[in-house]
């Protein structure tokens, strides 16, 4: 069962899209302020809903804690205010999604299912048990780096596991999985994103940006005029 903590400072709204969430069959924790959730990042659900505009601690700031806790820890970002710069820190601090209100509670049940099956695949959440052929599967390697897909971790030639955000280790597979093929900017945004994000391709350039940065010796090509490409190992 997948745990989901829900931030939301809203008290019937808070209420409704627990409903929804529930009826998932998922175990849904609810937080009306930023400091009652802020004392529960230790926690680690397997997702987290966060309300940018909260009392006291906003969402920003729990983003930035949680992240510091767990790189990897798999968010979305509900706000009032759909702007572009609530977009961009948002997927600047890793967040995984993004949904402006007004919106129906049936999308963000639809988008939290999405990420929570990218990101977990047929495990019942990080709590439960890895299904035994995902356990067998093969490492990916990207020399020196060695990627558990089903762990979420990555390491370096000497085994030091490197703090990865979800969306930069969704990057990094995806770029090893198509190996030596050039990608176009829009398709990486569809396999990262999902076909429902609204947005700019830069976001890709960005997210490269960040995973270059902590694997410098990653061999990625920039096709410029047209997206990347992973040189084979």
């Amino acid at each position: 069962m997948y745990r989901i903590f829900l931030v939301e400072d809203e008290d019937h709204l808070n209420g409704v899209l627990a409903a929804y969430l529930e009826k998932e069959g998922w175990q849904v924790r609810s937080f009306l302020d930023g400091a009652a959730a802020q004392a529960a990042i230790a926690e680690r659900p397997d997702l987290w809903v966060l309300d940018i505009m909260l009392p006291g601690v906003d969402g920003f700031q729990l983003m930035r804690e949680i992240k510091a806790d767990q790189p990897a820890q798999p968010v979305i970002f509900i706000s009032a205010r759909d702007a572009d710069i609530d977009r961009i820190i948002g997927l600047e601090l890793g967040s995984d999604d993004y949904v402006a209100k007004p919106f129906l509670p049936r999308e963000l049940v639809i988008r939290a299912r999405r990420l929570l099956e990218r990101v977990y695949g047929g495990r019942h959440g990080a709590g439960g048990a890895p299904a035994s052929a995902a356990e067998q599967r093969p490492k990916l390697t990207a020399a020196p780096y060695w990627i558990d897909e089903q762990a979420r971790i990555v390491t370096d030639g000497s085994g030091q596991k490197l703090d990865l955000t979800s969306k930069e280790f969704e990057l990094l597979v995806f770029l090893v999985q198509h190996q030596g093929q050039v990608l176009e900017r829009e398709q990486m945004l569809t396999a990262i994103w999902g076909v429902d994000y609204f947005g700019t391709d830069r976001v890709v350039d960005d997210l490269m940006r960040r995973l270059r940065r902590k694997l410098p010796e990653l061999r990625v090509e920039t096709v410029y005029g047209f997206g990347y490409r992973m040189v084979k190992s």
